[in-house]
């Protein structure tokens, strides 16, 4: 009995090394999980960029944007000039949080009459902007504590020197499915979509059938066209479904052009399935292709902001995020569904999704010529 376990045992590792794409997953995947898990994911998110418009210039408002850096939670990248400018840079993502000092700060600050300082946020995702808020809140007893002086001495350390009023834009409830359902979008398409491509050529190979595909006086362009073609198809059907679910059955707000997003929608579906094709001329099997798709899918989730917040991850994983496409159509399906923008907003988003277009289609070409040979 022994001897026939073993025989059976033998078998198992010579197949294990045969088939090396099985055994690299098999390895590559928990260290994958580790190294993200343990160094990318931060539900604690530091350093926010931060516009601040100032109205009334003086040692006060620069004490409390000095504050305001010292917390961490804050990174003053910018001073917006006007209003219209501050809009524009929460519209567009380039800054979590605007600070607006008003006119007459110090005149009231001195009168005791407590001013307001204008907190408006980008609360899409309000896990990114509870924690930095949170922290703002303390602001109005500590942050001018040491500059309150002279005459203004006497104000009472127990009353705060100024009034925060917070705005919690695009998202004022703080509701999750409004995050998330449109960052689902992105997440459906590119589990299915590059998952169905992926098995394309390899069912053709496991089934017999490559050898009339290869027969026929097609061009790779075109054999690759009529694999994906339907596919783009399917997506969009996907889409339907969910913007009709997210609309009737969780009330998220589109606010936006839906012929737009299902415009975007297009060139995200076309890198998706061109990466699926890619692997389907990598793998030789089906079951290797579904382990190529979910070695593309966990880093796609977890790095693209989708269930952890974006900023809040080390730079090195910010990089790696910003080449998925998965992380440019969340920015942009977030931004026309929740925002209301427009293609001017959403352009910067769209050409990083064509560029790995190219590279992945030009690849899959290259990997079909091969299979000719």
């Amino acid at each position: 009995m022994f001897g026939r376990i073993m025989a059976v045992l033998v078998k198992e590792f010579i197949q294990m090394r045969r088939d090396r794409m099985t055994f690299g997953m098999m390895i590559g995947i928990p260290i994958l999980q580790l190294v993200l898990f343990g160094f990318a994911i931060n539900n604690d998110p530091k350093n926010l960029p931060t516009s601040v418009l100032i109205q009334d210039h003086g040692r006060y408002s620069r004490a409390l944007v000095a504050a305001m850096q010292n917390t961490e939670y804050f990174r003053v990248d910018s001073v917006a000039a006007t209003e219209a400018e501050a809009q524009r840079l929460l519209t567009t993502g380039a800054v979590n949080f605007v600070v607006t000092i008003p006119a007459g700060f110090e005149r009231d600050l001195a009168r005791g009459d407590q001013p307001q300082l204008l907190v408006q946020a980008d609360a899409t995702d309000p896990t990114a902007s509870a924690n930095a808020l949170a922290a703002l809140q303390q602001l109005q007893y500590t942050a001018l504590r040491h500059e309150l002086r002279g005459v203004l001495s006497g104000l009472n350390p127990d009353e705060p020197a100024f009034e925060l009023v917070v705005h919690r834009l695009y998202n004022p409830e703080g509701i999750t499915a409004y995050n998330v359902v449109p960052g689902l979008i992105g997440v459906i398409l590119t589990m299915s979509t590059i998952l169905m491509t992926s098995l394309a050529l390899t069912r053709e190979t496991e089934r017999g059938t490559m050898e009339n595909l290869l027969a026929m006086p097609l061009r790779p362009i075109e054999v690759m066209l009529g694999k994906i073609v339907p596919y783009i198809g399917i997506g969009c059907v996907q889409v339907a479904i969910i913007l009709a679910a997210a609309r009737w059955l969780f009330e998220v707000p589109i606010l936006g052009s839906v012929p737009l997003l299902y415009g975007m929608l297009l060139a995200f579906i076309a890198a998706n399935v061109c990466l699926g094709y890619t692997f389907s001329t990598l793998a030789r099997t089906q079951m290797q292709a579904m382990q190529l798709t979910f070695f593309f899918f966990l880093p796609s989730i977890l790095l693209s902001g989708f269930m952890f917040p974006f900023r809040g991850m080390p730079v090195w994983a910010q990089w790696i995020g910003e080449a998925l496409p998965l992380t440019h159509f969340m920015r942009i399906a977030r931004g026309i569904l929740l925002k209301g923008n427009g293609f001017a907003e959403v352009a910067p988003s769209l050409w990083p999704i064509f560029v790995f277009l190219a590279i992945v289609g030009t690849i899959a070409l290259r990997r079909y010529r091969q299979t000719l040979d």
